[in-house]
C-alpha cells in the first residue's frame, strides 16, 4: 500500500480490532513516519452519529483552545483578522471566538451548526486563517484536505495527537480510537515536515496544537501559548470587543 503523504510503498506494522468487530490492517511509511489505516471501509459504520459519544472532552478541549487561541490569533493578526473553523462541529468553538471579539465563521459538511447560526462561511470569501481541531486524523486522503484548506487561506492552525516516539500498538495507545472507528490517519513531526516542506510551509508544533503557514512565527509568539495559566487570554480578550451583544441584535432581524 502506498503511502497517502508521499507515496512511498509502506507495510503492515500492526493489526486492531475497531468497533468490537472489524479487524483491520495498519501500515507504517519509513520515509515520513505516516501511519494510516488500510482502505476505511467501516467509515459509514463509524459515523452513524458524526461525533463519536465517547468524546467527553468536546467541551473541555473547546475551552482550552478558545484561550489558546484568543492569544496566537492576536499576536499574529491584531483584532481585525476574518477566520474560519473548517469541520467546526456544532459550533461551539466559533461562538466562543465571536464571544471573545474575533469575527470567526463555520463550516462543517456532516455536523449540524446549534451554537453559531448566522455565521456559516460563504466559501467565495478568503479568511486569514483556518482552524480545524481533532480533524486531521479523520481524514482519507490528507494531502487532498491539505491542498483544499490552502486554497481558504496561507494559515492553517490544527490540534492532532502526534504518534508517541515508542511507537504504541492500538491497544496501547487511546488516540487510535478503536472503539469508534473514525481516526484513520496518525501523524509525527516527520510527516508535518514532510507536508509543510511540500507545500512550501513553515511548521510549528506546541504540543498537540500545529501551526501550517507561510508566516514566520517568532519563538517569542509561540512561548506565549503558555500563559494562559497567568490569565494572558484574558488580558488579550480586555483589548478586543466581544460580538456576544452585537450578534444578538442582528440575530434577532432573522428571527
Amino acid at each position: 500500500m502506498k503511502c497517502k503523504i508521499c507515496s512511498v510503498n509502506n507495510k503492515v506494522c500492526f493489526t486492531g480490532q475497531i468497533l468490537d468487530r472489524h479487524y483491520i490492517k495498519y501500515y507504517h511509511c519509513s520515509n515520513c513516519n505516516f501511519i494510516q489505516t488500510e482502505e476505511p471501509f467501516w467509515l459509514d459504520e463509524a459515523y452513524s452519529r458524526s461525533i463519536n459519544v465517547s468524546d467527553t472532552g468536546y467541551m473541555v478541549r473547546n475551552l482550552y483552545l478558545s484561550k489558546k487561541l484568543t492569544i496566537l490569533l492576536y499576536l499574529l493578526f491584531g483584532s481585525k483578522g476574518v477566520f474560519l473553523d473548517y469541520a467546526g462541529g456544532y459550533g461551539v468553538f466559533v461562538r466562543m471566538m465571536r464571544d471573545a471579539g474575533y469575527d470567526f465563521y463555520w463550516d462543517d459538511k456532516y455536523t449540524e451548526n446549534l451554537f453559531s447560526i448566522g455565521f456559516e462561511w460563504d466559501k467565495n470569501k478568503k479568511v486569514d486563517a483556518v482552524t480545524l481541531f481533532e480533524v486531521f486524523e479523520h481524514f482519507v486522503n490528507p494531502m487532498d484536505e491539505v491542498r483544499n484548506l490552502l486554497e481558504i487561506s496561507d494559515t492553517v492552525i490544527f490540534s492532532t495527537e502526534l504518534y508517541p516516539k515508542f511507537s504504541p500498538k492500538p491497544e496501547e495507545w487511546w488516540y487510535f480510537g478503536l472503539e469508534h472507528g473514525q481516526h484513520i490517519s496518525f501523524f509525527s513531526e516527520e510527516t508535518f515536515e514532510y507536508i509543510s516542506s511540500t507545500f512550501g510551509l513553515n511548521y510549528y508544533n506546541v504540543g498537540s496544537l500545529h501551526i501550517l503557514t507561510k508566516k514566520k512565527v517568532p519563538a517569542w509568539i509561540l512561548f506565549s501559548l503558555k500563559f494562559t495559566r497567568l490569565g494572558l487570554h484574558t488580558v488579550i480578550a480586555s483589548r478586543l470587543c466581544s460580538k456576544t451583544w452585537s450578534d444578538h441584535e442582528l440575530m434577532k432581524k432573522c428571527v
